[in-house]
């Protein structure tokens, strides 16, 4: 968690929650909203194309397991929204596989893309102000939540939106037997995913993300 002397602690808190849901709710809206533009309404038709907050939170990934992170004082926090409903035979019979891939990495666009105004807005803020100060903190907790998830969704395990989109660039290419591997591993994603970020593995797969920041800040 980033921190800002001379800051109250719960104004810390309020911009690391609200940093977080802009990334994780706006992550999920893109995947909807590409769909959409695909021709596929079953996210606008199911209300998860709006802003709302309420409509996407997962009380597991958007609640739980970031409080559990936050009280046991992990360096970042990390969660979810609940997915956004996609018609993947709609979006693949409108554009094909290109439509498919561009699904998929919408997400994770919206993060790289947020995390990148961010930091430009970063230089036009005046931190010796009070207000200039939260709005900092919140636009630095925006870029490392943003960057955590680019990096995180990027992963080729599945059900993670990296696995779908070189699932779908593979297929493209008729090349199958990785979508093969990846649709038999989906089940056991969750536990793979558990394993990697419990033990001393995630250092090595969120190593992009320290490069990452580095370059943005």
């Amino acid at each position: 968690m980033i921190e800002i002397e001379g800051i109250d602690p719960l104004y810390q808190i309020i911009t690391l929650i609200l940093a977080l849901l802009v990334a994780i709710i706006g992550h999920e809206i893109m995947h909807g909203y590409v769909a959409y533009r695909y021709g596929d309404f079953t996210a606008k038709n199911a209300g998860r194309l709006s802003i709302n907050p309420l409509v996407h939170i997962d009380p597991i990934g958007s609640i739980l397991v970031p409080g559990l992170l936050y009280i046991s004082g992990a360096p970042f926090l990390f969660g979810w929204a609940k997915p956004v409903p996609v018609d993947s035979y709609v979006v693949l019979k409108n554009g094909g596989y290109n439509a498919g891939i561009a699904v998929s990495l919408a997400g994770i666009a919206y993060n790289f893309a947020l995390a990148i105004l961010s930091v430009l807005l970063l230089e036009i803020i005046n931190t010796e102000e009070f207000f200039g100060a939260i709005v900092a903190l919140f636009l630095l907790q925006l870029t490392l939540y943003n960057v955590v998830l680019g990096v995180f969704n990027l992963w080729p395990i599945p059900p993670l939106d990296g696995s779908r989109a070189l699932a779908y660039a593979c297929l493209k290419y008729r090349f199958v037997s990785l979508p093969r591997l990846f649709g038999q591993l989906e089940p056991y994603g969750m536990i793979i995913l558990v394993a990697i970020l419990a033990t001393p593995l995630s250092q090595w797969f969120f190593y992009p993300v320290r490069l990452i920041l580095g370059f943005l800040l």
